[in-house]
């Protein structure tokens, strides 16, 4: 990096992702801060994404399929798409690694039965001065015997090797769930628990929203209140360029 040159951006309002807000909540108070610093001062380090992977898996996830191959397949044709550098190269190969991981543990994946539909476009979300981006990457709708729409959505989760601990699951499943009954709080359909789905694609488990749902929202509601109240002092990195 050149000498002066911009190392990170800042974000002036308090803002964090559903996952990133998961993570805060299951978080040692250290780590907390970490995830707070880099979600303040977003570095503008080129970032390995997992974009094409995720969509590869909800395509495959909403297309009903339920050949492993498929998925074996779109992995070796990521792995093997031309690159213009090292960085194209790394993020082919970590997206390959993803769809290839899902293809070994998708047997295990249990969904509720239901209509999948594509996640649509993300919402952002106020969470007591915090902006929420809400992004699932499928919703879920299921309608009972009685004719209620009840509705749910699914986000992925992946770490090499290192399965989604179940704090940080339930976490953020109650986020959806929570934040799903502030979106549909007036169109006459009902968010669901069970529909509400953190899937780790490294071991194929799926984590519900779970019994405790309601107390873990009202837990994520007063820490981001108090993390809307600490974000001004919120120190940069060291030797970060603005």
């Amino acid at each position: 990096m050149l000498e002066g040159q911009k190392t990170h951006t800042l974000v002036k309002k308090p803002s964090l992702n559903v996952r990133y807000l998961a993570d805060y909540m299951a978080a040692s108070e250290q780590l907390r801060r970490s995830i707070l610093r880099s979600c303040k001062y977003r570095s503008t380090a080129r970032m390995i994404q997992h974009i094409e992977a995720k969509s590869v898996i909800t395509n495959y996830i909403k297309s009903g399929d339920s050949d492993p191959a498929i998925l074996v397949e779109k992995a070796k044709k990521i792995q093997e798409k031309m690159t213009a550098d090292q960085f194209e190269e790394d993020t082919n190969k970590h997206n390959a690694g993803y769809v290839a991981r899902f293809a070994q543990v998708v047997s295990e994946l249990k969904l509720p039965v239901c209509e999948i539909q594509p996640g649509g476009k993300f919402i952002d979300i106020d969470l007591n001065g915090v902006s929420v981006r809400f992004d699932p990457a499928l919703t879920l709708i299921r309608t009972t015997k009685t004719n209620k729409v009840k509705r749910g959505a699914v986000m992925l989760r992946y770490q090499k090797d290192k399965p989604l601990a179940e704090a940080t699951g339930d976490f953020q499943s109650a986020a959806m769930l929570g934040l799903l009954k502030l979106i549909y709080a007036e169109d006459g359909t009902e968010p669901e628990g069970a529909l509400c789905l953190t899937l780790d694609a490294q071991c194929g488990k799926v984590y519900p929203a779970p019994g405790k749902a309601v107390y873990l929202f009202k837990e994520i509601q007063a820490a981001c209140q108090s993390i809307a109240e600490r974000w001004d002092a919120i120190a940069p990195p060291p030797k970060a360029i603005f």
